[in-house]
């Protein structure tokens, strides 16, 4: 015993837990007394034992466990804490206490689990329960489903869920052990007893037996509904009430209310989803396309099967429900009709909602397929069409069901009907909004009308459906047209109706019509009267008169009923038939006579047509005042205008009469019951008068009056078609004016946008000044009502017209459009209904959308179409995008019907390549905007997966999505978004990029929304696990969000929702939720609501949103909320933004304030040498890569963190790149003064600026390139040394930038090149530039290349590493570069090196191919500069580019190198140095001696010629062979002015400034449009032509790019150009004389300027572009045949070699080769064949037939045949003769191409001769008759006098000559003027000269028309001289240049225009010298004209000289 009195004296816990059962049993009674005596259930005592209660339940012992399970029931009972035992101690009950022997245990243990039930844990404790099912031990089995059983029968059905125990039965009823079957049959039958037959399905499967004793069991049971005997402790106080009406004995209304509580549960919820989609035969697709019926049926049938299958899992059924719906709409089997629709029906009531994306492909479909009559297929279609009718909402497929109600076909109209009313019966009065109701009405209608009495009684049933479910006050209004009959069958039909959802819906519309009697009008005013904009201010309206209206149903789009359409039910005080619109027949004039004399005096109407104005005046007194005493139902309206009508009528001469009339007509208007009739014979006659200055005002008001009486939507279009019929601006103008007043009065419901668009936009285009801008006006008091999708209907109006509708809509941005103050029915005299104003605003603005006219594009989404979007190649899908984003810009306003376009656009949603996601994500948004509301349809399977795409890596991809679901919800409203299970299976997704922007975005959204769906708080456990994400971003949107969740759900909601949490957990999310409870918005009110949907706000002025222009690109919708929160960076890359994380500004800002005082930079001891050796050590990772990832980033972030202020990194790792502008300001700040800091982080500051070379923003790349010069030069002055670690994570990153397509940042880079050699040898950038020079990218490569020029100029040859000659190895390969800048820029350096070292280059540079080097050597030559020793190295800060301008100065003198371009930008981007402009002076001041003393050896003794002016004729030529005397001082002084003035003027054309340019292009202008001056331009084409296409290259790199200047300065500058070179090209003999390099440079530019898409973007761009087109056909036409042809074939092998080059260029440029195929016959003879061949052979050497075949076009291998056929066919055979100038014909197959197509031209001609064949050399058989030979000679005669044909004459004249040597032509010549006469001869002689092989000489464009001879004619005649005397008369331009002649005798390729440039400088210079220098006498030539004798023409010579004389004298 005395062990007994050791525990009897220790506390009761420890009795508790004492070894000695004793001891335990004696601690559980007392613990069992002390539980009852504590009163107070939060007690701190019951703590205290809260670890003792599962010891209680759990005790080894039977005895003691039983004392133990009474305490543990009174501790669950009382205690407030006992809740957070429940898991262990249900649990310990389980496995411990079911498995006793004793009853009473078993009891205790039941009854502890309900008691924990009790106190709200049954979650928990089923948890526990579920799981002791799957114990081994059946005893505990057997317990768990009886305790589970008694819980279901006490607590209902609402508490005990039966969906886990439901998906176990069937397990049980297979268990071995007999009690356990029986307990699953009785707690079947309880189910059963809460549930009824949703219990069947998912036993269908067990024991039949079982079943079937089952089923006896289900008979038995009462069939009332069963209550819970027990409740939750916050549900006691109902217990309490019920055990109070049970007492009372009144059950009845206790049971309605326990109704309420037992929830339905629905079968579909207790099923396991099956997944079918596997499980769908392999063959199927091509089985349900077979031809046999009995394969497609054994297809069908397969997939019957699956959808038996009562649940089927969500999947991607598209391709299924396509290839049924294809069975449905087209199969000729019906049976095969009735099984796919058997499977449609399946597939819906299988996925429900989640089939609700296919219904609207879907119902259309089958809608249409009623038309067959056969009963099991129209039973079949009716069962499919309502399932699919479930999964969706009328809302969604409103708009299919009201396309097929107008079908012809009765069967479709009867069942489209009743479909509707079988949907009607679904509905509530919520679901079924007057926004739905009104079409349908009016469709229903038009039904009960109908000639078949099935459609009229399907019709009647549909409406009395409608009636029952939101009962009479909302339907009366559109059945105010019905009459009695119809309605008391309407009615009848609706008290027959039982609808789906009891008789609630019905009820609740009965009670509310019963309540607001008094306010009985107001409140059906609101409800009908959907299209009285007076909604938000319903203030009561003028009184004055009942509006006459059309009440029938609401009329089709455009033309809606206006307001009184609620009139019979709205308007208590009126008699009926007012309210329906006045249809009154046309009455003959005797019959209105009559009618008219019973109301009027008879003096009056004998008056009317009096001649005298005064009795006419007095007449209309009269009538005026018997119209005002008459009463409204007497006075008959149409007899009494008719009777104004009567003549004079509207053509009344005397104003005061004219006033009276058009007054009294408006009292009629108002007094009577004016009809349309009336309003006709009026309207007219009103119309001619608004313009009138006197009567106008008295128009405008009796249209105003007619517009009140017959409704503003129908006057309107009348007075429009009138104004616009007739021609008068003024009426034109007033009309419009008039339009714009009345719709602010009357508002704008009803008005038929789409007519009023076409008649403004005639207005728009009409040349009276009043009326466009009448038009402007009223556009804007639209734009009012209509928001900013009206300008959409302009924007392919005139930029000027444009720019003013936009000054228009500019103004009335932000108002309000004013309340209307016409029109209103008398409704709306008492303050509408407060719950629907609700809805009111929404309904205007989605009225206004609908006015919007829509285009169907259905038809354009082709099956190809999708295709071509779903393809495996990606750019046919890119392809495919483009055309639907066309097809959708081209449409504006869009249809809902878009036919598979969704689908093929979401599998582009998850594309490889990002930028196809953007493009799709883009035409999304303009998909929103074209389609407006409607798009709601397409948020379940469309919208959903772009939330997806918020998912992406990519920063700028989520911003582009979620701008488009921003785009989209602007249209749909949240509703469509947050409904179903959709939203929270995103969310649920562990993306952090999806969570973090999905939560973002419902923190933005659910305050602005005044109601959610339930389905929100399916969402709600994935935002409790977002709390707890792993990423912080997530975290903090997560608590974002959560105030916003709770608004709309509620604490309780969600508190409830965090049972399932683990215990952690959950009470963080609970301290959260308490947290947010404090923070929680209130809900919006109700006005709110309205500004928050998709089209919200009083007006639809709100309709903003669906403005945002698509084509922005993404980057600008980024952020579209207004929201102060910014985005703080995860990781800074540019990927690894997060869009829209938010950052509170305002608590940090006074902190940051403080922190920004102190230095930036903080000094590390050490620090950047630890931080090299981690590096070296690989600790940490190296800094290289091809684009920044993001553990570079956080690498970098994180050595920063310990040496660069907080507050800066903070900027610099900022995900905005204005944050980074800001750091980088501070830096540069910060520079000066903290030195140490800087050079201390400068690896660091380096290693981030190299980050923002990859950001794709030019203004941080210009700052950081600012910052980076002051830096360099901060560190020379410092004297400081980069590292090589430094310099390696640097340099490479800057090299890179040296290749941007920008001028101005290339400058940059180079400057900083240049710097950076003061702080690092040049010797070891040398091989970082080298590496430069390996880039794809041409710009860097060129750049590369001239840098690696500079150092070996600025710092001799030891800079070459590794080796001199490895690196001019290197350097040499660039030579043969694709790229020309590339070439010159190699040429140019290995020329530098020459000229430092001399002959020595050559060993270095080892072997080069011939053509490379045949090229170095040329420039070598040309640069003949002679090697100097290196120069010392140069430590001036200045580029060496500069000095090497002005050391070289010397070297242009010389001969100016090549790569003029390329100084000459150099000497542009210096423009701000004076020397600048004299460069390019001096240019044309150089001296040549040399040349001069090279030239040739032979001396020509020439007569002397008199002086003057010959330059303003010809320009000097190459020096001839002859030796040259200087011509006299008198004639160097005239030309040099000119010549040197126009050198001056040209060179100015290239200016970098654009005003300098801009003038030069005047001046030249001026001299080109006056005849008589133009020709001082000839010689100075190619100089000309050189500067105008450097201008444009200019323009295109420079000027665009360049954010500061104006575009309309480039535009200007671009005109200019254009101007001038149509003006030049008009001027035939100067186009002739632009060589072939120029003009292709020329077209090179040109085609280069029509692809700017840039330029596209500018307001006058078109013009710009279609400008260059004129400009281009004319270069084609005018210029130098031969000379073109050439260019063209060059530019286009150039362009197909070039990678950069866009396949566009080369389909321009050879558009313009067809185009010179087209010209072909008419120049052929002018053409020098040999050339062009040579062309043609160098091209299809470079291009043979299988490199061209590899063309992604086939086009560039077409263009040639047809070039080479088109030749073949006009020259014959004679073809093969010109291919002199080829070398080796081996090397293309030209040759054997010509052969095979004459061989092929002489099979087809047979025996006909190749003369015959040619055109322009047709002969005359010899025995023609005469008559024949004279008609074919005036047909040439008259092809010699017309401009275009002259040549072509003349050939034939030449040919025909020869042939008939004895012809006689004179009689033709006879009648022609002198002039012509020896024009004929001349060209005859050019032609022979040509024919005999002594040279091609261009014809010449001789004047025809005997007017004074320009001078080209006698240059002509010069030519001819010279080619007497043997000189070479071939043009310069097409002679090699000397230096080439010296070194190689072969052709030469077609020089640049660089090149020409340099030829023509020094040119120039040669013959100022020799002006200059030569003391030889006077009688001497001019080098350039020499003009060297021949004895047999000295009487032409004279005969030339007095010519030239005439001209001298003519000029003066």
């Amino acid at each position: 015993m005395g062990d007994d009195s050791e525990w009897m004296k220790l506390p009761v816990d420890q009795k508790c837990e004492h070894k000695l059962w004793k001891a335990r049993l004696s601690g559980y009674e007392e613990a069992l007394k002390i539980f009852q005596k504590i009163k107070d259930e939060k007690s701190p005592e019951w703590s205290k034992f809260l670890g003792l209660i599962k010891k209680l339940v759990t005790d080894s012992n039977a005895v003691v466990q039983l004392k133990g399970l009474e305490a543990a029931l009174v501790y669950v009972e009382n205690a407030h804490v006992a809740g957070k035992t429940t898991g262990e101690v249900v649990s310990g009950v389980v496995s411990k206490v079911f498995n006793q022997p004793k009853a009473k245990a078993k009891e205790l243990g039941i009854e502890i689990c309900l008691m924990y039930i009790e106190i709200e844990k049954g979650e928990a404790v089923q948890e526990e329960l579920l799981k002791g099912l799957d114990n081994k031990n059946p005893k505990i089995v057997v317990a768990c489903i009886e305790t589970l059983r008694k819980a279901l029968s006490e607590f209902g059905s609402k508490i005990i869920l039966l969906k886990p125990i439901i998906k176990v039965l069937p397990k049980l009823f297979e268990s071995r052990e007999k009690a356990v079957r029986d307990e699953a049959k009785l707690i079947a039958v309880e189910i059963y007893r809460w549930i009824r037959d949703a219990l069947r399905p998912p036993l269908q499967n067990i024991n039949s037996v079982q079943l079937k004793e089952l089923e006896e069991e289900w008979v038995k049971l009462p069939t009332g509904a069963p209550k819970p005997s027990r409740f939750l402790r916050s549900q006691q106080e109902l217990e309490a009430k019920l055990e109070q009406q049970q007492s009372a004995g009144g059950d009845a209304e206790g049971g309605g209310d326990d109704g309420d509580e037992v929830p339905q549960i629905d079968a579909y919820e207790l099923l396991e989803a099956v997944e079918i989609l596997s499980k769908l035969p392999k063959d199927f697709y091509d089985k349900i396309e077979a031809k046999k019926w009995q394969e497609r049926k054994e297809a069908l049938e397969a997939v019957e099967v699956l959808v038996k299958n009562p649940k089927l899992e969500a999947g991607d059924y598209a391709d299924l429900v396509k290839a049924l719906k294809k069975v449905v709409g087209k199969d000729t089997n019906v049976m095969l009709v009735a099984l796919a629709a058997k499977c449609l029906t399946g597939l819906a009531v299988g996925l429900r909602k989640k089939f609700g994306q296919y219904a609207g492909h879907v119902v259309p479909t089958i809608l249409e397929k009623f038309k067959e009559k056969k009963p099991q297929v129209v039973q079949a279609l009716q069962e499919a069409i309502d399932a699919i009718f479930l999964t969706t909402t009328l809302q969604n497929i409103s708009e299919d069901v009201l396309a097929v109600m107008d079908n012809k076909n009765p069967t479709i109209k009867q069942q489209t009907s009743l479909f509707i009313a079988r949907s009607f019966r679904h509905c509530t009065a919520s679901t079924l909004p007057k926004s739905l109701l009104k079409p349908f009405c009016a469709a229903l209608l038009k039904h009960i009308n109908d000639s078949a009495p099935e459609v009229r009684d399907a019709a009647f049933e549909a409406l009395g459906t409608a009636l029952k479910v939101v009962g009479e006050k909302a339907v009366n209004p559109f059945l105010a047209d019905v009459d009695k009959l119809k309605l008391d069958k309407i009615k009848e039909c609706s008290e027959k109706v039982e609808l789906v959802h009891g008789k609630k819906a019905g009820l609740a519309a009965d009670k509310k019509e019963s309540k607001p009697v008094p306010g009985r009008t107001a409140t059906s005013g609101a409800a009908g009267d959907k299209d009285t904009k007076d909604i938000s201010a319903p203030k009561p309206g003028p009184l004055k008169k009942a509006p006459t209206t059309k009440a029938g149903g609401p009329p089709k789009k455009g033309k809606p009923a206006a307001p009184g359409s609620t009139g019979s039910a709205g308007t208590k005080n009126k008699k009926g038939p007012e309210t329906k619109e006045i249809v009154e027949p046309e009455l003959s004039i005797e019959v209105c006579e009559e009618k008219a004399s019973a109301v009027l005096p008879a003096t009056c109407i004998q008056l009317l047509d009096s001649s005298n104005w005064k009795e006419r005046l007095a007449c209309m007194e009269e009538f005026q005042k018997a119209v005002e005493l008459m009463d409204r139902t007497e006075m008959p309206c149409q007899a009494l205008v008719r009777m104004l009508a009567k003549k004079p009528g509207w053509k009344e001469t005397n104003f005061q009469v004219m006033q009276m009339k058009l007054h009294i007509v408006a009292l009629i208007a108002q007094k009577g019951n004016f009809s349309k009739t009336s309003a006709q014979i009026v309207l007219d006659g009103l119309v001619d008068k608004i313009g009138d200055v006197k009567c106008g005002n008295n128009a405008k008001e009796a249209m105003t009056a007619i517009a009140e009486a017959c409704m503003l939507p129908w006057t309107a279009e009348q007075v429009m078609s009138m104004a616009f019929s007739q021609k008068n601006p003024k009426n034109q103008s007033e009309t419009l004016n008039w339009l714009s007043n009345a719709i602010k009065e009357f508002g704008f419901s009803g008005l038929n946008v789409k007519a009023f668009i076409s008649n403004v936009k005639t207005a728009l285009a009409a040349t009276n000044p009043a009326v466009r801008t009448s038009a402007i006006t009223l556009l804007g008091v639209m734009y009012l009502y209509v928001g900013p999708s009206l300008r959409m209907f302009f924007e392919d109006e005139k930029p000027a017209l444009l720019s003013q509708i936009d000054a228009e809509f500019e103004k009335m941005q932000g108002q309000s459009p004013p309340a209307p103050t016409r029109g209103i029915s008398k409704h709306s005299i008492s303050g509408t209904d407060e719950g629907e104003d609700g809805d009111e605003p929404d309904e205007v603005g989605t009225d206004v959308v609908d006015l919007l006219p829509r285009t169907e594009i259905s038809d354009k989404i082709t099956s190809e179409l999708v295709s071509k979007i779903s393809d495996k190649n990606w750019k046919i899908r890119k392809e495919g995008l483009d055309e639907v984003a066309g097809i959708i810009n081209e449409a504006k306003f869009i249809q809902p019907n878009i036919g598979e376009l969704p689908t093929a656009l979401k599998g582009r949603l998850n594309d490889s390549n990002k930028i196809l996601v953007q493009q799709t994500l883009n035409i999304l948004q303009q998909l929103a905007v074209a389609m407006g509301p409607n798009i709601k349809q397409h948020v379940k399977n469309l919208g959903i997966p772009i939330i997806t795409v918020l998912g992406d890596s990519k920063n700028n991809v989520r911003a582009a999505a979620l701008a488009t679901v921003n785009a989209w919800a602007e249209q749909t409203g949240m509703k469509e978004w947050l409904e179903g299970e959709d939203l929270s299976e995103e969310l649920k997704k562990e993306n952090p990029f999806l969570r973090q922007e999905l939560l973002g975005w419902l923190a933005e959204k659910l305050p602005t929304l005044r109601s959610t769906p339930t389905d929100l708080i399916l969402c709600v456990p994935h935002l409790y696990s977002c709390l707890e994400d792993r990423n912080g971003d997530v975290r903090k949107k997560a608590q974002d969000a959560l105030p916003f969740f709770m608004m709309h759900l509620g604490y309780e909601k969600m508190a409830k929702a965090t049972g399932k949490l683990k215990p952690t957990s959950k009470d963080q999310v609970l301290a959260m939720l308490e947290k947010a409870k404090a923070n929680m918005p209130a809900k919006p009110a109700a006005s709110a609501k309205a500004s928050s949907k998709p089209m919200g706000g009083s007006a639809p002025a709100k309709f903003q949103p669906s403005s945002a222009p698509v084509e922005d690109s993404v980057s600008s919708t980024v952020e579209p909320k207004p929201d102060p929160k910014k985005a703080k960076a995860l990781g800074v890359s540019s990927k690894a933004k997060s869009a829209q994380g938010k950052k509170v500004p305002s608590k940090t800002s006074l902190k940051e304030d403080e922190d920004k005082s102190g230095p930036i930079f903080i000094v590390v001891p050490n620090g950047k040498e630890q931080r090299m050796k981690d590096e070296k050590g690989l600790k940490v990772l190296k800094w290289n890569f091809t684009t920044p990832r993001d553990e570079y980033i956080e690498q970098l972030k994180t050595q920063m963190s310990s040496c660069v202020a907080k507050w800066l990194q903070d900027e610099m790792f900022h995900s905005d790149f204005q944050h980074h502008n800001k750091a980088l300001a501070v830096m540069v700040d910060h520079l000066e003064s903290e030195k140490e800091g800087v050079i201390g982080c400068l690896d660091l500051i380096l290693k981030w600026l190299t980050l923002r070379f990859f950001d794709t923003n030019t203004s941080v790349l210009m700052k950081a390139l600012e910052y980076l010069k002051l830096l360099f030069t901060l560190l020379s002055e410092e004297e400081y040394h980069l590292t090589e670690n430094e310099a390696s994570s640097f340099i490479p990153y800057l090299i890179l930038k040296v290749g941007e397509p920008k001028d101005v940042i290339r400058k940059d880079v180079r400057a900083i090149l240049n710097r950076m050699c003061l702080v690092y040898p040049a010797s070891k950038m040398f091989p970082f530039i080298m590496e430069g020079t390996k880039s794809k990218n041409s710009k860097q490569r060129a750049e590369c290349l001239e840098e690696l020029g500079c150092l070996v100029e600025s710092y001799g040859m030891n800079v070459c590493q590794p080796t001199p000659g490895k690196a001019l190895k290197e350097i040499a390969i660039h030579i043969g570069d694709r790229d020309n800048a590339v070439r010159n820029a190699a040429l140019n350096t290995i020329v530098t090196v020459y000229n430092v070292h001399g002959d020595q280059v050559f060993k270095l540079i080892g072997t080069l191919s011939e053509k490379d080097m045949s090229m170095l050597e040329e420039r070598i030559k040309r640069s003949a500069k002679r090697p100097s020793a290196a120069p010392v190295k140069q430590v001036e800060e200045k580029p060496p580019r500069t000095q090497s301008i002005n050391s070289n100065a010397n070297m242009l003198r010389k001969g100016p190198a090549e790569d003029m371009s390329s100084k000459l930008n150099q000497a542009r981007s210096m423009s701000g140095h004076p020397e600048a402009a004299q460069i390019v002076r001096r240019e044309f001041q150089l001296d040549l001696d040399e040349i001069e003393n090279d030239n040739g050896t032979v001396r020509c003794e020439m007569p002397e010629l008199v002086q003057h002016k010959l330059d303003d004729i010809f320009e000097p030529v190459l020096i001839p062979e002859p030796k040259i005397r200087a011509v006299s001082p008198h004639f160097d002084d005239m030309h040099s002015n000119t010549a040197s003035t126009i050198n001056f003027i040209i060179s100015q054309v290239a200016s970098g400034d654009i005003n300098t340019s801009i003038q030069a292009l005047t001046q030249i202008d001026e001299v080109l449009r006056q005849e008589d001056k133009a020709e001082a331009m000839s010689g100075h084409i190619d100089q000309f032509l050189i500067a105008t296409f450097m201008q444009l290259r200019l323009i295109y790199n420079t000027h665009m790019a360049d954010e500061k200047l104006e575009k309309d300065e480039i535009i200007k500058l671009y005109s200019c150009i254009i101007g001038n070179m149509i003006s030049l090209f008009q001027i035939e003999s100067l186009a002739r004389e632009a060589s072939t390099g120029v003009l292709k440079d020329l077209m090179h530019g040109l085609i280069t300027l029509m692809l700017d898409s840039r330029i596209e973007d500018l307001e006058e761009g078109q013009q710009v572009i279609r400008s260059v087109n004129l400009l281009v056909v004319k270069v084609l036409e005018k210029s130098d045949q031969t000379n073109i042809l050439s260019a063209l074939l060059v530019l286009l092998q150039d362009s197909l070699l070039a990678t950069a080059s866009s396949p566009k260029f080369s389909e321009l440029v050879m558009k313009c080769l067809w185009r010179m195929v087209r010209l072909l016959p008419d120049t052929i003879n002018s053409i020098n064949l040999d050339r062009i061949l040579l062309d043609i052979h160098i091209f299809m050497k470079v291009f043979p037939k299988e490199k061209l075949k590899q063309c992604k076009s086939e086009f560039p291998i077409r263009t040639l045949k047809t070039l080479l056929h088109t030749l073949c066919k006009l020259k014959g055979p004679k073809i093969l003769d010109h291919l002199t100038m080829i070398d080796n014909k081996n090397e293309s197959e030209l040759e054997a191409h010509l052969c095979r197509m004459m061989k092929h031209s002489m099979d087809q001609t047979g025996s006909k001769s190749d003369k015959e064949t040619e055109k322009g050399a047709s002969r005359i058989d010899e025995k023609s008759s005469k008559a024949k030979v004279n008609d074919f000679l005036a047909e040439i005669f008259k092809k010699i006098g017309s401009k275009e044909n002259t040549k072509e004459g003349l050939a034939e004249l030449y040919e025909y000559k020869k042939k008939y040597s004895d012809a006689d032509i004179e009689p033709f010549l006879k009648n022609s003027s002198q002039f012509f006469q020896s024009y004929v001869e001349r060209g005859l002689r050019v032609i022979e000269m040509e024919r005999e092989g002594k040279g091609r000489i261009p014809a010449s464009t001789g004047n025809t028309n005997g007017e004074e001879v320009g001078p080209s004619v006698y240059l002509e005649r010069l030519k001819i001289l010279r080619q007497r005397c043997g000189l070479d008369n071939t043009k310069q331009d097409e002679r090699p240049p000397l230096t080439s002649l010296l070194s190689k005798p072969a052709v030469p390729p077609v020089a640049s225009s660089t090149d020409m440039l340099h030829s023509k400088l020094s040119q120039l210079r040669e013959s100022r010298e020799q002006h200059q220098h030569s003391d030889l006498d006077s009688n001497q030539t001019h080098s350039s004209g020499s003009v060297t004798t021949s004895s047999s023409s000295t009487a032409n010579i004279d005969d030339l000289k007095k010519r030239l004389e005439r001209i001298k004298s003519s000029r003066k």
